[in-house]
């Protein structure tokens, strides 16, 4: 009886002492993120980890004044952050997008032409937008000076595109006439037609994309809504008409 005794205390012990251990080691694994065996998930899980491909980064560069900016408007309000959260969803998920913006209020195509330059910017964007001119109109400058500046902003642009011209995007420039601050001045609204014109014709010549969004802004008066607070840039909204009509353009272009 004392043998049977021990022999069943004895197994006692052994069979507490493998608990234990056991506890013991899942206490000290209890925070690792994952806990691998020996035996070959951990092998699996590093081949997952090998052949998962990098994310897809396409870059979208915006060169203007103070329409490309957003003036008056929330960062993500600017069309150009407008347009590349539209992108995302016109791509897979494992895609992303990123911005640079070039442009201030109150620049004119020599002072774009002269940012530029400091910048020395790359030349492997997948898109590139063109909005200007509005300031060589305010400020009165010389129609020549935006006759041979322009073309050289498009022909930077295109260089910015890796020499791509089917990534460059034109846009015209909008009619700050149809605002509180323009009063309907029909002699502002003749001279952006002027410089519109000249782009158009510009980027219908050498094979550019060019897209009007002129005609938006000039429903501001009669609907106030496409208009910033300060009376005189565009709003949130018609940042959104203008991606409305850039999306299309853009979606094909960025993935070729």
């Amino acid at each position: 009886m004392r043998k049977l005794f021990s022999l069943f205390f004895s197994c006692f012990l052994l069979l507490n002492f493998s608990c234990s251990s056991i506890n013991d080691e899942l206490l000290e694994n209890e925070n690792d993120e994952i806990i691998l065996n020996d035996t070959g998930s951990d092998t699996n899980d590093d081949n997952q980890d090998t052949n998962t491909e990098e994310p897809e980064i396409l870059k979208i560069l915006s060169l203007g004044d103070s329409y490309t900016i957003g003036q008056s408007v929330c960062e993500e309000c600017r069309f150009p952050a407008q347009l590349k959260d539209s992108l995302y969803h016109k791509f897979d998920s494992d895609t992303t997008f990123t911005l640079k913006i070039i442009a201030r209020t109150g620049w004119t195509t020599t002072n774009l032409i002269n940012a530029i330059e400091d910048e020395n910017i790359a030349d492997d964007y997948n898109l590139v937008t063109l909005l200007i001119g509005v300031n060589n109109q305010y400020q009165k400058k010389s129609f020549s000076i935006y006759e041979t500046e322009f073309p050289q902003l498009v022909e930077t642009s295109i260089k910015a595109a890796n020499g791509d011209k089917n990534k460059v995007i034109v846009v015209s420039i909008p009619d700050y006439a149809f605002t509180p601050f323009g009063g309907g001045n029909t002699s502002v609204s003749k001279e952006i037609d002027e410089y519109n014109l000249f782009a158009k014709n510009y980027c219908l010549q050498n094979e550019i994309t060019y897209v009007n969004i002129t005609d938006i802004t000039r429903q501001g008066i009669v609907n106030k809504a496409l208009v910033a607070s300060d009376g005189l840039h565009p709003s949130e909204l018609a940042y959104t008409k203008f991606v409305e009509r850039l999306l299309p353009f853009a979606g094909e272009k960025i993935k070729k």
